[in-house]
């Protein structure tokens, strides 16, 4: 890379959130919608007579998007390109947009200071909690939506392969660990109509899940267990034949990873299987995958609980050994997700 090169890179970083902002407005405003629905291209004239946008604001949106590459001009005609194709079509980009503009984008500016104070500084823009997880089912409108369907995009696609290898055994009883909204746990009964459900959560994401299991009739199989798993007094019940933890551990520090998988191999008998469900950054097969992972990481800092991350698979694999458990097998990479599930066991010394 030539100094002219590398000084070009420089200025992408330096004006990297005001172009995001104008990628939001030229969506947002229609302008590339309309854009794609003209294969051939379309003529500025055409699009300014066409939308609500002003004059004004269409040319400079245009020139900003022709410079990131989501459209090309020719001649005033414009076409979309197949980076803009992504951005308006692709699921897995507008979740990320919609997760980075409506979740992270204000608080990102606190993100040193979370980093010196080791606090999700940036979550004040949202909220007034120690941490995201006690705000979810009260965050604010777009956030809240944004925020579950980041989730959801990034766990649901395991759900079907996750469920053959969970039910290999057949399961009588599962215990679901920061359960959330439910939808894993609502999943095991669909997949099994006499497995029994526990779900293990804050008290805040436990009244979301339970009013989601009382409009599917579930609550006659699921039980609701509160606990808080940073509170080294609160030991996670026996009697599992599966504990789940599903993009779970994630979501603490190494030192808490530890903990809490210390308090379930407390709870789990020779014969729990205890699966971890994580998507980690080194283990992608596509580099958009682990460019969106690392990002997430950054999330946690700003927004979430200023101390976790998305891990390394040998990191993770090195914490579940500390804990007194043991890989017995890892299934990399399930399905059409981005997930690795690892299957653990008590070490028969621990």
């Amino acid at each position: 890379m030539s100094a002219v090169e590398a000084k070009y890179e420089a200025q992408k970083i330096a004006f990297g959130p005001i172009y995001f902002q104008s990628v939001v407005a030229l969506r947002d405003l229609g302008i590339l919608q309309f854009i794609s629905e003209n294969r051939k291209g379309v003529e500025i004239d055409k699009i300014v007579e066409k939308l609500e946008a002003s004059e004004y604001s269409i040319h400079l949106l245009l020139e900003a998007a022709e410079i990131l590459g989501v459209i090309e001009i020719e001649e005033d005609n414009v076409r979309i390109t197949k980076v803009g194709f992504f951005l308006l079509k692709d699921e897995m980009t507008r979740v990320n947009i919609n997760f980075m503009n409506d979740v992270c984008y204000l608080g990102a500016k606190n993100m040193t200071e979370s980093f010196v104070n080791g606090k999700p500084e940036g979550l004040k823009t949202l909220g007034d909690w120690p941490t995201i997880y006690q705000g979810l089912s009260v965050l604010p409108e777009p956030a809240k939506t944004s925020w579950f369907e980041f989730d959801h995009y990034y766990s649901d696609n395991a759900f079907p392969e996750a469920l053959k290898i969970v039910f290999k055994k057949n399961p009588k009883q599962i215990f679901d660990i920061g359960g959330n909204t439910g939808k894993w746990s609502f999943a095991c009964c669909a997949h099994d109509p006499n497995v029994r459900i526990k779900i293990l959560d804050l008290p805040v994401q436990l009244r979301v899940a339970k009013a989601n299991a009382t409009k599917k009739n579930l609550l006659e199989r699921i039980d609701f267990h509160p606990i808080d798993l940073l509170d080294t007094t609160q030991r996670i019940p026996e009697g599992a034949d599966v504990i789940w933890m599903s993009q779970f551990l994630d979501c603490f520090s190494k030192e808490q990873i530890v903990q809490i998988l210390d308090n379930a191999c407390q709870a789990a008998s020779e014969d729990t299987t205890i699966f971890i469900l994580e998507p980690f950054f080194d283990n992608q097969n596509y580099p958009a995958a682990h460019y969106s992972l690392v990002a997430t990481s950054l999330y946690f800092t700003i927004m979430a609980n200023g101390n976790s991350k998305m891990y390394r698979i040998g990191v993770m694999k090195e914490l579940i050994g500390k804990a007194g458990l043991e890989v017995v097998e890892t299934y990399p990479l399930i399905g059409d997700s981005y997930h690795t599930i690892l299957e653990c066991r008590k070490k028969r010394n621990a």
